[in-house]
């Protein structure tokens, strides 16, 4: 039988008398637990409904179709990006904060997401790119250009070191390896794209 990569420990037992917000989290629960398992073509609300143990007809008047569901539990289950800590140099920012991005990649809704992307149809698909970038690609830039301005205060970045490309390279770099290379970018990778791309592309001039 198959089992779930996610730990169940720790679970408790669940009422069939749940409403509300708690009804509606083990929904969305249920619905990323079969994304991240069985895909977007494997999901079905009925097995969203028995994962959430609850009546279909539940999931229904809630999610009218499938699309609503997933876009709902992928929207409610992505890690936030909301701060940029100081660490002292522009170097361990980048490299503690492409850290947290991997882990957002790599969570359940990460995973969950690719399966959508992977697999669902074009005019499915672009509800879903439009998600992935207000729920990862906007945060995390907008965190990195923090990162960058604090390093300009410092003087450890140059002044204009500000252009959209500059914020592109990280993301680019990341989805490009993960796609076509298949990299999970370990601890080491990811210190070798902040030392040997990222440093010497934000380093101030010297003259």
């Amino acid at each position: 039988m198959a089992t779930s990569r996610w730990s169940d420990a720790g679970a408790q037992p669940v009422s069939l008398r749940r409403r509300g917000p708690v009804l509606e989290r083990a929904i969305l629960d249920a619905a990323l637990e079969q994304l991240s398992t069985v895909g977007w073509s494997g999901l079905t609300m009925e097995g969203v409904a028995a994962g959430a143990q609850t009546g279909k007809a539940a999931v229904y008047r809630r999610w009218p179709s499938k699309a609503e569901l997933v876009a709902d539990a992928l929207r409610s289950g992505f890690p936030g990006l909301d701060d940029a800590p100081d660490h002292g140099s522009v170097r361990e920012d980048l490299y503690q904060l492409c850290r947290r991005v991997r882990g957002t990649m790599y969570s359940r809704s990460g995973y969950a997401l690719r399966s959508v992307l992977y697999e669902c149809d074009s005019a499915s698909a672009d509800r879903f790119h439009e998600l992935i970038l207000h729920q990862v690609i906007e945060p995390a830039n907008r965190l990195f250009r923090q990162v960058v301005r604090r390093g300009i205060e410092r003087g450890d970045v140059r002044p204009d070191a500000t252009g959209e490309l500059v914020f592109d390279v990280i993301p680019g770099l990341m989805m490009y390896r993960q796609k076509v290379c298949g990299s999970e970018w370990s601890d080491e990778d990811i210190a070798a794209m902040i030392d040997q791309v990222m440093v010497p592309l934000l380093r101030p001039h010297r003259g």
